[in-house]
């Protein structure tokens, strides 16, 4: 799929991924909506990128249906064939600690928010000579892990979804694209995020690392791509023999658990 000269909606355009993603699309050649929840962050990134380039951005939460319709009035205003659907949220803990609000917030931005997004754009892109659709999930949407129940049921209803969706609309010239980037270097991510990464020995790409895989998945019309060795291997492991991850990662319960409860009792 071509870039350059292509109109894309890219969301979570305030900062991290999204923001990366804005200024590689912007290199490419592409025309950029924008949307964050964060209005001044998400003015940096206008500054980020080549504002000729910027045709429009527009602050708010999408899991309001009025930053849903203004953002589906805008991707037809200005012809979008692309959406990247890159907003997201993470909650580390234990899910007995979790509460009911905190379940539905976390569900409700990383999952519901890009499906109603896309149901509002799909007769848009279904006028498009070519069009894609995007998704931007997580390792952890394919291998549970422990401390991040929640999130890692938003994440594989993300991949369920873009799944589901690509099948649905084979006979025709929408795509969707799943990709599943490893732990990254964001302000998502908590200081107790990161440590437990440290301790755990996972490693943090920095957003211009997933920006790339992005576009590249793109350009080679990927349906689902995962970024990073070894998870790339866990993944598949997790498919076929999901005990050997249960033993491997069971192995590494105490030290998850050790961490958090140090980090609670910091606070």
């Amino acid at each position: 799929m071509q870039l350059d000269g292509s109109v894309c909606l890219v969301t979570g355009a305030s900062g991290g991924i999204g923001r990366a993603l804005a200024c590689a699309l912007a290199a490419e050649g592409a025309h950029l909506i924008l949307s964050g929840r964060d209005e001044a962050r998400l003015a940096e990134t206008v500054d980020a990128v080549d504002t000729s380039r910027c045709l429009a951005c527009y602050g708010g939460d999408l899991r309001d249906a009025t930053t849903l319709n203004h953002l589906a009035q805008l991707a037809a205003r200005h012809e979008a064939s692309v959406l990247f659907n890159v907003s997201g949220a993470n909650q580390l803990g234990l899910f007995e600690s979790a509460s009911d609000e905190d379940i539905e917030a976390l569900i409700g931005i990383n999952l519901v928010a890009p499906m109603q997004l896309t149901r509002r754009l799909l007769p848009l892109l279904r006028a498009r000579p070519q069009a894609a659709i995007v998704n931007v999930g997580s390792a952890f949407g394919a291998i549970g892990h422990a401390g991040y129940v929640n999130y890692c049921a938003s994440k594989f209803g993300l991949r369920g979804f873009s799944e589901a969706l690509s099948r649905e609309l084979a006979d025709c010239a929408v795509r969707v694209i799943h990709v599943a980037p490893r732990a990254t270097r964001t302000a998502m991510n908590s200081a107790v995020a990161t440590r437990l990464n440290q301790v755990l020995g996972n490693a943090e790409d920095p957003p211009d690392v997933v920006a790339q895989a992005v576009l590249a998945a793109v350009r080679g019309n990927r349906k689902r791509i995962a970024v990073g060795w070894p998870e790339r291997f866990f993944i598949r492991l997790n498919q076929m023999l999901p005990g050997v991850v249960d033993r491997a990662l069971g192995g590494k319960l105490m030290l998850v658990k050790q961490t958090l409860q140090s980090a609670g009792a910091q606070e």
